[in-house]
């Protein structure tokens, strides 16, 4: 925890973050980072959700870049109620001002480094990134018949309707009512960006079923985190064993199970999409 907080520390101040000339120009990071942002035009609701900004916040950014004359804020001609952001001339030579200095900076920045060094730095950003982004993403239990965990799963029959080459019948969705488990859904601010399902096949034995993460969530580790929530949340209600089947062109999902403890077992269940099966052993089978 200690060297997270040292690290951040150092970076702020590296980079020149705290300081109301934010790359040397006439303004804190907040205002610069929001022309970068707008790029021509966008949205201002799109932009608070992206950046994440409280309205009352990003409100008052904006009437100060409105009063420097870098920024206009317009009604959307498509709907009255929303407001669109565009940066003027000024703005754009602002933006381009920042840039250039922005590309300068960490040019500067890596000089001293070799060119396999500065490969090790990107390369140690991008899993921080990426592990980053995976912890901040959220998994909740939630009921069987919770909307946005429903579209999730309507996603997951679609996309394997397209990978399977017999096709996938939505039916096959375990429905609300034949929930006997649990339905986790992963969300990332507040978006949902996968689900997980597991329901009780015998007293002490369960099931993994529809496990999905959307496709600008994988490569971050979301599918491991939602077997592992699975696993656990079956094991504290008395499950001892898990089972799941996958099928075989999912070569992702197998290498997921095998590579999460589950050994390869005999057919359990007559599903046509569960072509391989594997179960794991979450404690003692009481029998």
């Amino acid at each position: 925890m200690e060297r997270v907080r040292e690290f951040n520390r150092f970076y702020t101040q590296r980079l020149g973050l705290l300081t109301d000339h934010y790359l040397g120009l006439d303004r804190p990071l907040a205002p610069a980072r929001l022309l970068w942002e707008i790029g021509d035009r966008t949205g201002v609701r799109e932009l608070r959700d992206r950046l994440g900004l409280d309205s009352g916040y990003l409100s008052r950014l904006l009437r100060a870049l409105e009063k420097q004359g870098l920024v206009r804020v317009v009604p959307d001609p498509a709907d009255g109620r929303a407001r669109i952001v565009e940066l003027t001339g000024a703005g754009r030579r602002e933006r381009v001002a920042l840039d250039e200095r922005s590309r300068a900076g960490v040019a500067a920045l890596l000089g001293g480094l070799s060119a396999g060094q500065q490969d090790d730095l990107v390369a140690a950003q991008h899993q921080v990134r990426r592990l980053l982004r995976l912890a901040t993403i959220t998994v909740t239990r939630v009921p069987p018949d919770d909307a946005r965990a429903w579209r999730c799963l309507l996603r997951y029959a679609s996309e394997l309707a397209e990978r399977f080459p017999e096709g996938y019948d939505e039916a096959t969705l375990t429905r609300p009512e034949d929930l006997d488990g649990a339905l986790l859904l992963a969300c990332e601010r507040d978006s949902p960006v996968g689900c997980g399902v597991w329901v009780r096949l015998a007293p002490d034995i369960a099931e993994v079923r529809h496990l999905w993460t959307d496709r600008t969530t994988r490569g971050l580790g979301l599918g491991r985190r939602l077997l592992e929530r699975l696993e656990a949340d079956a094991a504290a209600r008395g499950m001892d064993l898990v089972r799941l089947g996958t099928h075989r062109s999912l070569t992702e999902a197998i290498a997921l199970y095998r590579g999460s403890g589950y050994r390869e077992i005999a057919p359990y269940t007559t599903s046509p999409y569960n072509q391989i099966c594997f179960e794991k052993q979450l404690g003692p089978l009481a029998r």
